[in-house]
């Protein structure tokens, strides 16, 4: 059975530090890579960990603040001279095109690749691509910009046929695939069987959220309900309450309530202030109230 898996590769905030670079991540599903924002030393990461982006097609950008975006020219560029074919989507706030639109006609002028822009309004919570894969949806975040969140969905996979029953029904090959997406059997004599006999149910489809950046906002939990996994930021801690409200940031403890509010199967926290060198604190203060919690740090990689 193929894995679904986040690589961290940046989750500071603004300053980078020489432990976190700015924000972004790799989600890999059914052999396929999304990128979710591309700050600055993207790519870097991305070379320290000999990760292979042959199948990486779409970025998705949450917001235009420098680090979540800065990385993208520079990521864009290397394609370039990677000899890179295949088309990149960027999804992002109209925006984007038009602030990228001079960089790409003055540092990448002869791509052998296209860069194709799809934009969509942050403010609303709706369907912004799909594929046979995956369905992505944006999640309206609390920010000082234009900010959204993205939630992954996997789309449900066809049920698993019994190979022992093939052989004792004696079922032509050609009736295979439409078992496998529910159909019941009959046989030659009119009897009926159930397709639950036949098959076994496939793998629930996995569901992953991103919510970075944001201020405490209890509005996405309706949308992020029960899901497997839930990246929120947590810039601060509960002691910088009053500057976490000043910058609509997170603290640990806040998103640890929404974890725990929407039921999600894990919390990995990210985003982290750069005044802060040790993040075990951080850690603690968000497990007092969601145990289930962990840290991000760039170049892990966690299983979804």
């Amino acid at each position: 059975m193929q894995k679904a898996t986040l690589t961290i590769l940046g989750c500071g905030s603004a300053l980078p530090t020489k432990r976190n670079f700015p924000s972004s991540q790799i989600l890999e599903i059914r052999d396929k890579q999304y990128m979710i924002d591309c700050g600055e030393g993207t790519q870097i990461r991305m070379q320290q960990m000999s990760l292979k982006t042959s199948r990486l097609g779409h970025i998705f950008i949450s917001h235009l603040h420098g680090d979540h975006c800065f990385g993208l020219i520079g990521l864009i560029s290397t394609f370039g001279m990677l000899n890179r074919t295949a088309d990149l989507h960027i999804h992002a706030q109209p925006d984007l095109e038009r602030v990228m639109s001079s960089q790409l006609s003055y540092f990448c002028t002869e791509l052998p690749f296209k860069v194709i822009f799809h934009s969509f309004n942050p403010n609303h919570h709706t369907l912004i691509f799909e594929d046979r894969s995956v369905s992505v949806y944006s999640i309206p975040l609390k920010h000082r910009v234009p900010c959204c969140g993205f939630l992954f969905e996997e789309k449900p996979r066809p049920s698993n046929i019994i190979k022992e029953m093939i052989d004792f029904y004696q079922i032509p090959t050609f009736r295979i695939p439409k078992i496998k997406q529910g159909e019941d059997f009959i046989t030659e004599d009119g009897e009926v069987i159930s397709n639950s006999v036949l098959t076994h149910q496939a793998v629930r489809p996995k569901r992953y959220a991103y919510c970075s950046d944001t201020a405490y906002s209890e509005k996405i939990i309706p949308i992020i309900k029960g899901v497997d996994c839930l990246y929120h930021e947590a810039t601060f801690m509960d002691d910088e309450l009053v500057r976490s409200k000043q910058t609509l940031h997170s603290t640990a403890k806040q998103a640890a309530e929404i974890a725990k509010r929407a039921e999600v199967g894990r919390l990995i926290l990210g985003h982290y202030s750069a005044r802060y060198k040790d993040h075990e604190p951080i850690l603690e203060e968000a497990k007092s109230v969601f145990e289930n919690t962990f840290l991000g740090e760039d170049m892990t990689v966690f299983e979804i």
